[in-house]
């Protein structure tokens, strides 16, 4: 595939992040100005991003697809004087193949352009101009078409590149469990992939998700064969993973779970989650009601590097050299051992600061030192490219 470098000359347009914060009552006047830009792939695409913000999900996948059958190139509002432009390769499928990087960018000197690239389109790419490229596009069935044509297009890629795909394909929860193996204080579910009848599953309590699910989508904890055999009748999909149940509570009877960004393999919280159900989510464990668990998690923000980030220090530097991406958030936990128990590792997570700052005010700073993290990584890649 023949790629040019051209310099862009597209508008650009709000990000989901300035849209998300449009009050809803303003929602409908969002709209008429979206329906009023010249130029037609720009107005589907700020539609996507409008009914994203408001639920309207059919309908932005509509949007989407009439964006991208226009144009493959947007860019984002930002800086008026940016100092470095950053290139994010995403997938077609906004829900399911790519990093929300915006958030990480918001408020930035940082021009942040997006390519959506088709791993089945032989068309030529025409690449806007740009000093760093970063790949945006995560390990899924779907995904993995686009990042296997990525990776030999990056050998000749006229500029520095961050997350290879090799490295992100490696984030499948079972080849994450082989190349995790072995680490010292690292412990990782060890899962594999099963079909429809679930016949060689025999121990248990084991946990079950569909292939390609996230947010906790079909992700159950099974403690028999006969349970087992009712959640395959009743799910469409054809192709999950299992794992043996993993017992992570602490000694109080809850379960912490812990999302940390390592960004140039250096360790970042994110959030920590606290609840009395094993499957924890940031979301539905009840953090914005509990001043205790709010205060809880002030203190990990605080003291993580001499607390959580110092005991699991070594693992979390092995980790990072074992799945070896420029930035990636891992889900992870503590084993009453005292290992470091990793559910998962995923660049598409969400890493942002978009929380109400009544109910969180000590997040702010915190992830204003994240994203000042990883300008830095941007900043010195492209002085220094790693070599392919």
């Amino acid at each position: 595939m023949m790629m040019d470098l051209v310099d862009s000359a597209v508008v650009p347009i709000p990000s989901a992040v300035a849209v998300g914060r449009i009050p809803r009552r303003q929602i409908q006047e969002a709209v008429v100005l979206a329906m009023a830009d010249p130029d037609p792939a720009n107005l589907f695409m700020r539609l996507y991003y409008i009914f994203q913000s408001i639920g309207m999900f059919d309908q932005a996948r509509d949007m989407h697809a009439k964006a991208l059958e226009r144009r493959k190139v947007y860019r984002l509002n930002g800086s008026a004087t940016p100092t470095l432009r950053l290139l994010a390769i995403l997938g077609p499928d906004p829900e399911r193949d790519n990093v929300p990087i915006e958030y990480v960018v918001d408020g930035s000197d940082i021009r942040l352009e997006f390519l959506y690239f088709n791993g089945s389109d032989a068309t030529p790419l025409v690449l806007p101009d740009h000093d760093v490229a970063f790949v945006g596009i995560g390990e899924s069935e779907q995904g993995n078409v686009h990042l296997n044509a990525l990776e030999g297009l990056l050998h000749d890629w006229p500029r520095p590149v961050l997350n290879r795909p090799a490295a992100i394909l490696r984030c499948a929860r079972d080849r994450l469990r082989e190349s995790l193996a072995g680490l010292s204080g690292v412990r990782i579910p060890a899962y594999r992939r099963i079909g429809k009848d679930g016949t060689d599953v025999t121990s248990f309590p084991c946990v079950i998700r569909p292939l390609d699910a996230h947010a906790g989508k079909g992700f159950e904890k099974i403690d028999d064969s006969k349970a087992l055999a009712h959640y395959l009748a009743h799910r469409e999909e054809y192709a999950f993973y299992v794992a043996d149940y993993l017992d992570y509570r602490s000694a109080d009877g809850q379960f912490r779970k812990y999302r940390i960004a390592l960004i140039d393999h250096q360790p970042h919280l994110c959030h920590m989650a606290i609840a009395d159900d094993w499957m924890v989510h940031y979301i539905t464990a009840g953090m914005e009601r509990s001043p205790q668990k709010q205060a809880e998690e002030a203190g990990e923000f605080a003291n993580f590097h001499q607390s959580f980030g110092l005991r699991h220090g070594k693992a979390l530097t092995a980790v990072a050299k074992a799945i070896a991406l420029d930035y990636v958030v891992l889900d992870c936990g503590e084993m009453p051992d005292g290992q470091l128990i990793v559910f998962e590792a995923d660049i598409r997570s969400w890493v942002h600061n978009v929380d109400p700052a009544d109910l969180f005010p000590y997040k702010s700073p915190h992830m204003k030192q994240i994203f000042a993290a990883f300008r830095q990584l941007l900043f010195d890649r492209r002085h220094n490219p790693r070599q392919v």
